[in-house]
């Protein structure tokens, strides 16, 4: 369903404008070569003011240095923008991040299938979860707006405690959502 971004069209109209903002600037068409995806909380409707767009690519290590260039060339002249490489849980990671009408983009790419990146499998079971237990939205809401990122305002509904990117990661396991 997140692979390609038909769905916002008949989205919230946060999600409707969201859809509009990447058409505009052509992300997933000038990316396509990447497997472009749209993760976080945009998609599943969790999406607070300050939530950024994130999507995510699988990028080689090897052409990091030519979407460095191309990143720049395109987005340079956005407010805040900025292009970083750094290794995430060990893995290679390039990010570029910038402004573009109101939104914060977040251009993520690893040498890892985009389904298997920790920012997709992370949506996966928080979509689960919503769909399963409806009330669970306005409690991660109210979170999120208290200043808490995604994964540990699940972890805190959900009880679970420790690093809670890995233990979300571990609880769709457990519970056979990945």
């Amino acid at each position: 369903m997140f692979r390609t971004l038909s769905y916002l069209k008949a989205g919230t109209p946060k999600q409707r404008d969201v859809y509009d903002a990447i058409e505009t600037l052509e992300v997933m068409k000038t990316w396509s070569a990447y497997s472009p995806t749209l993760c976080g909380t945009v998609p599943i409707g969790i999406d607070v003011d300050t939530s950024d767009l994130d999507i995510v690519m699988y990028i080689d290590e090897d052409h990091f240095t030519e979407v460095e260039a191309e990143m720049t060339r395109l987005y340079g002249q956005y407010e805040e923008f900025r292009v970083k490489r750094y290794e995430v849980r060990g893995i290679p990671t390039i990010k570029a991040n910038f402004v573009y009408r109101q939104y914060e983009f977040e251009l993520f790419g690893q040498p890892r299938c985009v389904t298997k990146q920790n920012a997709y499998l992370h949506m996966l079971i928080e979509a689960t979860l919503l769909k399963q237990k409806p009330l669970l939205r306005r409690q991660i809401i109210r979170l999120k707006n208290l200043g808490l990122k995604t994964e540990p305002a699940f972890c805190k509904v959900l009880g679970l405690e420790g690093d809670s990117y890995e233990q979300l990661l571990k609880y769709g396991r457990e519970h056979q959502i990945i």
